[in-house]
C-alpha cells in the first residue's frame, strides 16, 4: 500500500461492517510508528467546526490501518496531533 497523505480520502469499515468515508487531517510519526488523524467526510462538509469527530489510526509496517488500542497510546497521539492542528 502506498503512503497515506494528508488530504487523502478513503473508506474504512467499522466493527459493525458499516462503511464510512474519511479524510486524513494530519499525520504524525511517534517512536517510528505513523499515525493519522481522520474525520468523517460528512462532518467535514458541514460548516460547524465543533461537531467534527476526529479519530486516530495507526499505520502498521504493511500500510494497514488499525485503531489506537491503549489509553496511554491514545493520550500520547492525541497530544501530538493537538499541537499540529493548533498550528494550522
Amino acid at each position: 500500500m502506498e503512503e497515506i497523505e494528508v488530504g487523502e480520502v478513503f473508506t474504512i469499515t467499522d466493527e459493525n461492517n458499516d462503511e464510512h468515508t474519511v479524510e486524513v487531517l494530519a499525520k504524525v510519526t511517534l517512536e517510528d510508528i505513523d499515525y493519522v488523524a481522520v474525520s468523517f467526510i460528512e462532518d467535514l462538509q458541514e460548516d460547524t467546526e465543533e461537531d467534527i469527530d476526529i479519530f486516530f489510526l495507526k499505520i502498521d509496517e504493511d500500510g494497514d490501518l488499525s485503531a489506537v488500542e491503549s489509553d496511554q497510546e491514545f493520550d500520547k497521539v492525541s497530544k501530538a496531533f493537538d499541537s499540529i492542528l493548533e498550528d494550522e
